[in-house]
């Protein structure tokens, strides 16, 4: 549609087919720490894009930046370029405006930096195979509201279970807000349900194409977040945000298609319906379980969820629908066949968690690494592995650094600056004097 030369970005809600009428685009796009980086562009701009600073991709938590090459910090902070197909425009969730994920260029090449290329190289690189990456993600998350300092804490739900609906579990009608939100958006929720712990959430987001699996799940959680906020409360992906309770992941559901959209993970000859493309993959996540837990656990408080019997990939090992190893095959076979990763933390980057996972399975299927028998142990005190996540964020760094050839397929320019930031991360938290240590220590020394 074109109103005076001018695009008008012009799509149909996936309710009711009306016509939506954009006002302006909000640019939305994953950075190396998880956060949406963008920029609201007038309807009259948008089309041409628009420029951020490179070395954006140096910056912590902290808004401090740690320089590395790849971000050109010594080289006068200079631009990348947020460009996108007005096709892509989706709706959003903010009145009059649309919103899209762009590419994230420089001088026209994808920057190695940004999550998303790196998502985008490894399904091309399974699509030289002749084969096609499908992913649905399960995420959790906890509800806050203040408390009487101003701080948080969880929600009162005192009549709470697993597998809750209703306003025994959402009394202030946050989840009904954000689940009718994202079936105005077109990000399409599977299902949604509480979680073993008060004011703990479950959401899945339906099976997809890799990429639009990412981007929608990182949109979603972009929304959720705000949706929660207009409601005073907090919505939560961190690991593990309350000591004594069960923690938070980000779980990752894959199969592979044929050119003929025959799922490839099925093969009916054998005992238990599985094809050898999917214990090659598996078997690729066993082998770099231990380099590729950084991108999977990228926070220091994701380490204190990664825990034996805590149900959340701490074993390198897989099995037959259970929930206590790190690779898990549900029921589900033929064209329902796939495979499910556990070790995520709610935290991590959807195109980064999602990429770690295509780039271990793609190893496992280009090079041939052998396979281990199924779990039959519990897994809550007894695994039949001593193959184990590091405990430390500093460590899973070391390790990752250390597994050369995961370094060399996932791209040694995003490794070098996501080390290089999370390391000053972990220095920091070194330094930091913490409130266990005050309460332990300073009423007696």
């Amino acid at each position: 549609m074109v109103r005076e030369g001018v695009r008008i970005y012009d799509h149909r809600t996936p309710d009711t087919g009306e016509t939506l009428d954009y006002d302006r685009v909000r640019l939305l796009w994953p950075d190396h720490l998880g956060l949406a980086r963008g920029k609201y562009l007038p309807r009259e701009h948008a089309a041409k894009g628009t420029a951020h600073c490179l070395t954006l991709f140096t910056l912590g938590f902290d808004r401090d930046m740690t320089p590395h090459d790849g971000a050109l910090f010594w080289q006068g902070l200079p631009d990348c370029d947020a460009v996108f197909d007005p096709e892509n425009v989706r709706p959003g969730w903010e009145k009059s405006t649309g919103v899209v994920v762009p590419d994230i260029k420089r001088l026209g090449q994808p920057v190695p930096l940004s999550p998303r290329n790196v998502l985008v190289d490894v399904v091309e690189r399974w699509k030289s195979h002749g084969l096609h990456p499908k992913v649905g993600i399960e995420l959790e998350g906890f509800l806050f509201e203040r408390d009487a300092d101003g701080g948080w804490k969880p929600i009162e739900t005192p009549g709470a279970y697993v597998y809750g609906t209703g306003t025994a579990v959402d009394p202030s009608g946050t989840i009904d807000d954000i689940m009718e939100t994202a079936r105005i958006a077109g990000l399409p929720l599977e299902s949604v349900n509480s979680e073993y712990d008060n004011g703990q959430f479950e959401l899945t987001l339906a099976y997809t194409d890799a990429l639009e699996a990412a981007d929608q799940t990182f949109l979603f959680k972009v929304m959720a977040r705000e949706i929660a906020a207009r409601h005073g409360i907090l919505l939560t992906y961190l690991g593990k945000p309350i000591n004594g309770r069960g923690g938070s992941g980000f779980h990752v559901n894959l199969s592979l298609v044929d050119d003929d959209g025959n799922n490839v993970f099925a093969d009916e000859s054998t005992g238990d319906g599985l094809s050898d493309i999917a214990r090659s993959v598996i078997a690729g996540l066993l082998h770099h379980h231990v380099g590729m837990t950084a991108l999977m656990a990228p926070t220091v408080n994701a380490y204190k969820r990664l825990k034996p019997g805590s149900l959340c990939g701490y074993w390198a090992n897989w099995g037959y629908d259970h929930r206590g190893v790190t690779v898990r095959v549900p029921q589900a076979r033929g064209k329902g066949t796939r495979i499910e990763h556990r070790m995520g933390d709610g935290s991590v980057t959807p195109h980064q968690a999602i990429a770690a996972v295509l780039v271990a399975g793609l190893l496992g299927y280009e090079k041939g690494y052998p396979l281990p028998e199924a779990e039959t142990l519990d897994c809550i005190e007894r695994a039949s592995t001593d193959v184990v996540v590091p405990d430390s964020l500093e460590k899973a760094l070391d390790a990752l650094e250390a597994d050369t050839d995961l370094v060399e397929a996932y791209g040694p320019a995003y490794i070098d600056g996501f080390v290089t930031v999370k390391r000053a991360e972990w220095d920091r938290y070194n330094r930091w004097t913490t409130d266990w240590e005050l309460n332990e220590y300073l009423p007696f020394l």
